[in-house]
């Protein structure tokens, strides 16, 4: 199937006579006529259901249907994109470890990464998506598990080079991890290009409506852990809390990830999406398709429209001829790259705060990637607990304004932006 047909009919097959739309499995607990049939649950022996803090059926339909999108071979449904992005590192980095990650993600991964995890004992290095073979090369050590970055930088819109990434990360015997939140697998599917485990976070175009916080890890099924298995005991040695069950060899390369992290992760943490929060999800995916086609088509207007106008002092749209990543962007992203342009404005920050107070049709929010138009500026903002070098180092500029362009008309759109600058 392609894309657009899998948004609509993946994930979920109903049989004679049963829903159409997925059902809502709203409970807690799953009923078993033994304790035999119960306890081959427990014992990873069989599949089903036994409490919803680890797994639901409403959720695992969401999840399959966004494993097919993405050409995954398993995935799970996470509470949040934040949730999503720390169990798919915790999984297989723990105290003592180290991982390369790209300086430009997103301002809450780089807190979570530069200030949570690194109490948690792991430890990270930060590069420039953009940096030399030499500078990528020394920042691996011998305790690195996991190399992460993003396909579209939220929000300094930097196109990660995927398949010179992966290269890196496989020449030293570990996955890379790509959020492909900005890009969606309509637009971008960062397994084809080498990368092994892919994150969401589904708040933004797939879920696309601000109704529903989640997130979503999708492993591709194609990493060799066990031919690395000094770097990753927790999946090639037995793990004592399921009587001795080794993930890599019971579950093997399409299950093991995915396996690990719900059995191991959601038991114990338990950031679980509701039921009724996954089914939410769904009515997005089933419009995601054709309302990625709309954002980008409108960004790269917008985009357009900003390059000319005299207030404005740069654009930086993935999508614009002339744009530093644009070759890139046609190699990863050929058919769109994402809703979301950056600009500043004459007169530095003040004149950005400025403008965004007399926007009527953009609200300012913290949200993006969202059907509704919505504007922010992050260095007062998502990334105000980054010094003003690190603000750099994310390609944050403290003029940068981040729209976020929604599927309204774009004349409307663009008649807001020129009122807003005008005054």
């Amino acid at each position: 199937m392609k894309q657009e047909t899998k948004c609509i009919q993946a994930g979920y097959t109903p049989k004679n006579g049963e829903s159409r739309m997925i059902p809502i499995v709203q409970s807690t607990t799953f009923k078993y006529d033994t304790s035999e049939d119960m306890g081959k649950l427990f014992d990873l022996e069989a599949s089903g259901y036994f409490y919803t803090r680890l797994q639901n059926p409403t959720n695992d339909y969401v999840a399959a249907k966004i494993c097919s999108l993405e050409g995954g071979s398993a995935a799970m449904l996470t509470s949040s994109g934040q949730a999503a992005s720390f169990y798919s590192v915790f999984n297989i980095a723990g105290a003592g470890d180290h991982v390369v990650a790209s300086s430009t993600i997103y301002g809450g991964t780089f807190n979570l990464f530069n200030v949570t995890m690194k109490r948690m004992g792991i430890d990270f290095t930060f590069v420039d998506p953009d940096c030399s073979d030499e500078e990528l090369e020394a920042a691996f050590k011998p305790n690195t598990k996991a190399v992460f970055g993003e396909t579209i930088a939220n929000p300094a819109l930097i196109v990660f080079d995927i398949e010179r990434f992966a290269n890196a990360a496989h020449a030293h015997g570990v996955p890379l991890i790509v959020d492909n939140t900005f890009a969606t697998p309509i637009n971008c599917r960062p397994i084809e290009w080498g990368a092994d485990i892919v994150v969401h976070s589904t708040t933004k175009y797939m879920d696309g409506h601000d109704a529903t916080v989640g997130g979503v890890i999708v492993d591709s099924g194609k990493f060799d852990w066990m031919a690395h298995a000094d770097k990753f005991p927790g999946l090639t040695t037995p793990d004592d809390s399921y009587h001795g069950i080794t993930y890599a060899e019971k579950f093997g390369l399409e299950g093991a990830y995915i396996t690990k992290c719900t059995a191991q992760l959601m038991r114990d943490l338990g950031s679980i999406p509701s039921p009724m929060n996954a089914y939410l999800l769904n009515l997005g995916l089933e419009s995601l398709a054709v309302r990625m086609e709309r954002h980008c088509s409108n960004a790269l207007k917008v985009a357009q429209f900003l390059e000319k106008h005299e207030k404005v002092t740069w654009v930086n749209y993935p999508g614009l001829p002339g744009n530093k990543y644009y070759e890139r962007a046609q190699k990863y992203l050929p058919n769109g790259t994402t809703g979301v342009v950056s600009f500043g404005v004459k007169g530095g920050r003040a004149a950005a705060e400025k403008f965004m107070k007399n926007l009527k049709l953009a609200i300012i929010a913290t949200h993006v990637a969202d059907a509704h138009t919505c504007v922010l500026h992050p260095a007062s903002s998502t990334h105000r607990q980054m010094t003003d070098e690190e603000l750099l180092a994310g390609g944050v500029l403290p003029d940068l304004v981040r729209f976020s362009v929604g599927i309204e008309n774009v004349d409307d759109i663009i008649a807001d932006l020129d009122n807003a600058l005008n005054a």
